[in-house]
């Protein structure tokens, strides 16, 4: 018979692993026989099941265990991982395993071990001296590396919802939307944000332009001179129209202060590029008294590591821009896994990318105008981010408040 036992343990129901289970294995044509089932009494007991899932063929039962795994079913019993050698550089052998971005653990050598940097959509590479699992993208992959296929000896572990009051990333984990009680949401995020901070963490800020579009890049920088922002992940947009901002006043030819239209201020932006080039640097431009306001200043005032991803539509770019994606997201994973919190203000596309790079474990929020920016983020896989649609102009200066007021 094509059928294999499936295990759930933890706070199943609470989570809705259990049903999103039995959903999956519906909905793919399968059919189960719950073989056992032990529901936690208390708060802190977790729940427990093993399951029998039948299909009607091999392949088609491999393909519904593919989806179980993915949401935290492991496969009862226990065998070790199959290991596989890359046949060239960046080529997987057939079968290969693709992650997901939930803590991962393989069973080799008679233990289970823990998957290191887990990312999702990359790949499992054990090296046999030091008995360690490690993730890789594609790109990544170099001849002789062991990768991990099937999925057989392979254990993803969900995050789970607590039972008990909720904290700002269950409280908001309903659909995204913007009828949303925001001065609420704004000081939960802000006590998380203090929590990390005073427990040693590490914040990272994926910003856009329309930060300094909306009159709010002093609040930015003020954030980053006092400590609350470790990193700084953003495109050429937000740093020249910083630097702008900073230069003329301006941000896209309008004065940040007034709202209005500059004469010739259309032009500002690209000024504001050329006095970067002909310093060397953004640092260059600080250290030379060129720039002496704004995020970038107070980046390079402060040593706070900025990554400034390039896009085909950019202007110059700036000399700190890397225009080699690959370059910039093997720089942007250096920092990625230091972190303990994500805040993504208005900018979808650099949201979608670093939410792609984190581990389900690390607390994200997304702050946009635009919904869609937000369910982008969770139709491809980064559940949990915590959606916040609304203008990043009346977010953050509540948000600083907030943070000034607790801290």
């Amino acid at each position: 018979m094509n059928a294999r036992e499936v295990e759930l343990s933890g706070h199943i129901i609470d989570s809705l692993i259990l049903p999103k289970v039995l959903d999956v294995i519906m909905d793919m044509g399968g059919d189960f026989k719950i073989l056992e089932f032990e529901i936690g009494k208390r708060k802190t007991d977790p729940s427990y099941a093993r399951i029998l899932v039948s299909a009607e063929t091999p392949s088609h039962l491999n393909e519904i265990l593919d989806e179980l795994s993915e949401i935290g079913a492991s496969i009862a019993e226990i065998k070790e991982v199959e290991l596989r050698a890359a046949e060239k550089d960046k080529v997987l052998p057939d079968g290969f395993y693709s992650t997901t971005n939930h803590p991962t653990f393989i069973f080799y050598e008679g233990e289970w071990r823990q998957v290191q940097d887990i990312e999702m959509d990359c790949m499992i590479v054990v090296d046999p001296k030091t008995k360690t699992a490690k993730c890789k993208p594609i790109g990544e992959i170099k001849k002789g590396d062991l990768v991990v296929v099937g999925r057989e000896g392979i254990r993803v572990s969900p995050p789970e919802r607590p039972r008990g009051k909720k904290g700002i990333f269950e409280f908001m984990g309903s659909a995204v939307s913007s009828e949303k009680p925001l001065i609420t949401t704004i000081k939960r995020i802000a006590s998380e944000i203090i929590t990390v901070k005073n427990n040693g963490g590490k914040i990272a800020l994926v910003a856009g332009p329309a930060v300094v579009h909306t009159g709010s890049a002093p609040i930015v920088a003020e954030m980053i001179r006092e400590g609350f922002i470790d990193v700084l992940f953003a495109g050429n947009a937000l740093a020249t129209h910083d630097i702008e901002n900073a230069l003329y006043g301006t941000s896209l030819g309008i004065c940040v202060k007034t709202g209005e239209s500059v004469s010739r201020g259309h032009h500002h932006h690209i000024y504001a590029i050329n006095e970067i080039n002909k310093a060397g640097s953004i640092k260059a431009a600080v250290e030379k008294g060129i720039l002496n306001e704004g995020i970038m200043y107070e980046c390079v005032r402060n040593n706070i590591p900025f990554v400034l991803a390039g896009s085909i539509r950019d202007d110059g770019p700036l000399p700190d821009v890397i225009t080699d994606v690959v370059k910039a997201q093997n720089e942007m994973r250096r920092y990625i896994r230091e972190v303990d919190m994500v805040l993504m203000i208005a900018t979808m596309l650099h949201s979608i990318a670093v939410g792609n790079l984190l581990p389900s474990h690390v607390k994200s929020i997304c702050v946009d105008i635009n919904p869609a920016a937000v369910t982008k983020l969770a139709d491809r896989g980064s559940s949990q981010v915590v959606g916040v649609v609304t203008d990043v102009g009346a977010f953050l200066p509540i948000l600083w408040d907030e943070i000034k007021k607790n801290k």
